[in-house]
């Protein structure tokens, strides 16, 4: 009975314990190797990992309207949105034309391998992770309009 009770006790603890991002390294759009748990780590900070596609419309209207609201909630929060692209060998070559475009403040990373994306067991995007203190803090999938207040909303309680 002993036994029973300690491995629920084990077990429930690791079903409470904060997931934290992977160990791995990727490049960035300028061809620089970050690695998404290290390199995004300054304390306190709040770290919105958003994963995206050039194919995928619901992830550009999404960091589309994060941009709007971009400058104010920096300024009131410390906070840094890391767009993760996970378009392919075949797709990720309409990444560089989209951002010069759209020209996004953000840090964007390309999970070409997609490594980043199995390793968090992401099913598909857009698909949003908060990081603070290298903890997974919030998780959202999907994205409809008027979703960037629910996360803004989310971001102040953190």
């Amino acid at each position: 009975m002993k036994k029973i009770l300690l491995l629920l006790l084990l077990m429930s603890g690791t079903a409470w314990a904060q997931k934290e991002m992977p160990n791995v390294t990727i490049q960035s759009v300028n061809n620089k190797s970050l690695n998404v748990k290290n390199d995004f780590s300054e304390k306190d900070k709040l770290y919105i990992f958003s994963f995206w596609a050039t194919w995928c419309v619901p992830c550009i209207n999404e960091l589309d309207a994060i941009n709007e609201h971009y400058a104010d909630w920096s300024k009131e929060l410390n906070m840094e949105v890391v767009a993760i692209s996970i378009d392919d060998a075949r797709t990720q070559k309409r990444v560089k034309p989209l951002l010069n475009g759209k020209k996004w403040p953000y840090t964007v990373l390309l999970d070409a391998n997609q490594d980043v994306k199995r390793a968090l067991g992401i099913a598909n995007v857009p698909y949003t992770i908060v990081v603070k203190n290298k903890k997974v803090v919030y998780i959202h999938n999907g994205y409809s309009q008027g979703g960037e207040i629910e996360l803004y909303n989310k971001l102040k309680e953190l």
